[in-house]
């Protein structure tokens, strides 16, 4: 009965920073149909070893927390997650979160705004972003603008592996000339340029199915781990 259970980015999140890698919190579900996956995360995790939390207050896992690097991570709120679980992860685990407020109902998660593409630059939705908080990431991390109709469609729910950036694309469903395949098309030549001035290329899938939820590529996935981050890049 857990329809939502296919979107793993909302399951939890592996702190990247801590050692072994197998420190895990597994979400407290602001939404009521799925709370019910919060047991199943915890049961999966602690079978593979990992040692588990549940954090007080409500928050929607990897989709609301991106990882930089080092300790620092950044945490959307005011939607799905609340600040307060932000607090208890500094406190209990020496994380340094940069907090981002979220206020598109639309794009209701972080990974719809904030993509950390390597861990020196990171694509960030500045026209949804107040100015102080834009100011506040650039003190971590070179900040890549992009504008709120490329993350509509879905230029920051990407996700990074060795020398590629994965994207959802349905492009050649669109009938060519329509508004919907020039948005589509602006959005990937975007993204496009953007990975090719960091020696990046870019992966399409045609995920159109699963847009009838509103998920694009990045809420299926759950990071187990970060490596392809740590290989260096020439551009």
């Amino acid at each position: 009965d857990l329809q939502d259970l296919v979107y793993t980015a909302n399951l939890g999140i592996v702190l990247d920073h801590l050692p072994g890698g197998n420190t895990v919190i597994i979400s407290n579900f602001a939404s009521p149909p799925r709370t019910g996956e919060t047991p199943v995360g915890v049961k999966f995790f602690q079978d593979m070893g990992y040692e588990v939390h549940v954090p007080p207050a409500k928050f929607e896992g990897e989709a609301e927390l991106k990882h930089l690097y080092g300790n620092v991570y950044v945490g959307g709120y005011g939607i799905r997650s609340e600040s307060e679980t932000y607090d208890w992860m500094e406190r209990t685990f020496g994380a340094r979160i940069v907090r981002v407020r979220e206020v598109e109902p639309y794009l209701y998660h972080l990974d719809c705004t904030i993509f950390p593409i390597t861990r020196e630059n990171t694509l960030v939705c500045t026209d949804l972003i107040a100015r102080e908080e834009v100011a506040e990431l650039e003190k971590f991390t070179n900040v890549i603008p992009v504008t709120r109709d490329e993350c509509f469609w879905g230029i920051c729910n990407s996700v990074r592996v060795p020398n590629q950036v994965l994207n959802s694309s349905h492009i050649h469903d669109l009938k060519a000339g329509t508004e919907d395949y020039e948005k589509e098309k602006q959005k990937n030549r975007r993204l496009e340029d953007i990975a090719a001035n960091l020696a990046l290329e870019v992966a399409y899938f045609n995920l159109s199915e699963f847009h009838k939820s509103g998920a694009l590529l990045s809420c299926m996935l759950m990071h187990l781990n970060r490596h392809a981050y740590k290989i260096a890049l020439t551009a």
